[in-house]
């Protein structure tokens, strides 16, 4: 018998070391990080935003706690503004990083790289700051496959019916604008922003004289601008992102007399005041946030530790890439699991107040699936105009904290 009680606690033992053995690597399992990839382009104005941006709000997250405990790790990759090298970091994200998910670019061709590789690898991928029409309808016309896809800012054609709904106001009431050059960088984010641009234009009034494409590799813009100062238009509406410095300087020098209104991405970040060597004086752009308005509760506390922590203002996808951190870690725990379809499930059902505004997704009945809703409740547009070495929001007027100011050599409407 006292064997028999022997060999019990022996048995006994073991098993509860076992037991204890397999409860190591659950815990540990528990504890280990969730990673988010960050694919960008970190040596352009607003590529830098996006990894600076994700790595605030991971470090927001993981203060407060994390995910049910675990902790949001940000691994980030350079693509060198290429596509191919994009597609290499993403690869690498999925099958040796084990990432749960990326966020990825503001270059549509980069973007429009990686969808194909997110339906394969079933890895979802959301973009801060790409703006190609595409990308959601893709998502729209091949759901199954797509639907791995989100689109974290707004598509061409929504930024140019925004542009276009402020130009109604500052444009033509304020400014008396009668005619327009567009001028925009060929690029894949800017066939279907000049096509509304065309459109939506002519519809608040505006004649469209000149269309320019102009290449990003342009590095003298005089002979473009010499052809518009000859075609006498009283603005020049702008679709440029790539290139931003060179024409904005060159602008400057030239004393074009006409304003540049529209979009320039890289003016949304403050350092872009000093590559301008102050040439960015007057230069009124797009924006759905910026440092000066309070968009949400979340806005300016965002901008002020994001200039705290970096010693610039964030460019228009850092804004973007810290919501996405932020959703995505509101998606898993509201799916309380990391597998890539719950999270897509949950990124779908997404209710979140971010530093842009309420963010939902639009459904399949959406030409821009998985696109976020705009207009008032949701996401909207501000024009945002760099006035003595600051930016200054102009409109919305119930948003504006300022007035337009251009230099002495700009030629308003007649």
């Amino acid at each position: 018998m006292k064997e028999i009680s022997h060999s019990k606690r022996r048995a006994t033992l073991l098993a509860s070391v076992l037991a204890g053995a397999l409860a190591l690597p659950l815990a540990a399992q528990a504890a280990d990080p969730i990673k988010i990839g960050v694919i960008a382009e970190t040596s352009a104005i607003s590529g830098v935003a996006i990894p600076n941006g994700a790595k605030l709000a991971a470090e927001e997250i993981n203060k407060a706690g994390g995910i049910n405990g675990r902790m949001i790790e940000i691994v980030e990759y350079d693509d060198h503004n290429s596509a191919a090298d994009a597609v290499r970091a993403f690869q690498r994200a999925g099958n040796q990083d084990k990432v749960v998910a990326v966020i990825a670019s503001y270059i549509s061709e980069v973007v429009l790289a990686l969808q194909p590789w997110s339906a394969r690898m079933k890895l979802p991928m959301i973009t801060p700051g790409a703006a190609s029409d595409v990308i959601t309808q893709r998502v729209h016309d091949d759901y199954a496959n797509q639907k791995y896809v989100f689109h974290g800012y707004l598509a061409s054609t929504q930024i140019a019916d925004a542009v276009c709904e402020a130009g109604k106001d500052i444009l033509v009431t304020q400014m008396k604008v009668k005619s327009a050059v567009v001028m925009s960088e060929d690029a894949a984010w800017t066939v279907p922003l000049d096509e509304e641009y065309l459109k939506c234009l002519s519809s608040i009034g505006i004649k469209v004289v000149d269309h320019i494409r102009l290449s990003p590799d342009t590095t003298d813009f005089t002979p473009i601008f010499n052809k518009i100062e000859g075609l006498k238009p009283d603005v020049i509406v702008t679709g440029i992102s790539h290139v931003g410095v060179q024409p904005t300087v060159q602008w400057q020098q030239q004393q074009v007399p006409m304003a540049m209104f529209g979009v320039s991405s890289q003016a949304s970040s403050s350092t872009f005041w000093k590559d301008t060597n102050g040439a960015a004086e007057g230069v009124v752009f797009n924006m759905v946030s910026a440092p000066d308005v309070a968009s949400t509760p979340k806005t300016i506390p965002f901008a002020q530790a994001y200039e705290k922590k970096y010693g610039i203002t964030p460019g228009y996808a850092g804004y973007t890439a810290y919501d996405d951190v932020y959703m995505y870690a509101d998606a898993i725990k509201r799916a309380g699991s990391t597998e890539p379809d719950k999270i897509v499930a949950a990124m779908e059902k997404t209710d979140w107040v971010g530093t842009i505004g309420r963010i939902q997704f639009l459904g399949q009945d959406s030409k821009f699936t998985h696109g976020m809703k705009i207009g008032p409740g949701f996401v909207s547009g501000l024009m945002v105009q760099w006035q003595a070495g600051k930016t200054v929001t102009v409109w919305p007027s119930d948003a504006a904290t300022g007035k337009l100011r251009f230099p002495a050599n700009i030629k308003l409407g007649n």
